[in-house]
């Protein structure tokens, strides 16, 4: 694994995490963010190629 898909794989992984604290909280701004940046995310992942798993529930 490259280190562009590990660098994605833990942004995701650690945006993912912070949406749900801000669901949790009830935050909606900081919940719109971490969308955002898990949708821009993902598409860089597209564009190179790199195959993104769908979030852990856990």
């Amino acid at each position: 694994m490259g280190e562009l898909s590990r660098t994605i794989r833990q942004r995701l992984d650690d945006a993912y995490e912070s949406l749900r604290h801000a669901h949790a909280d009830g935050d909606i701004y900081l919940a719109d963010i971490r969308q955002e940046e898990i949708k821009e995310l993902r598409r860089i992942a597209a564009n190179h190629d790199i195959g993104i798993e769908p979030p852990r529930c856990d």
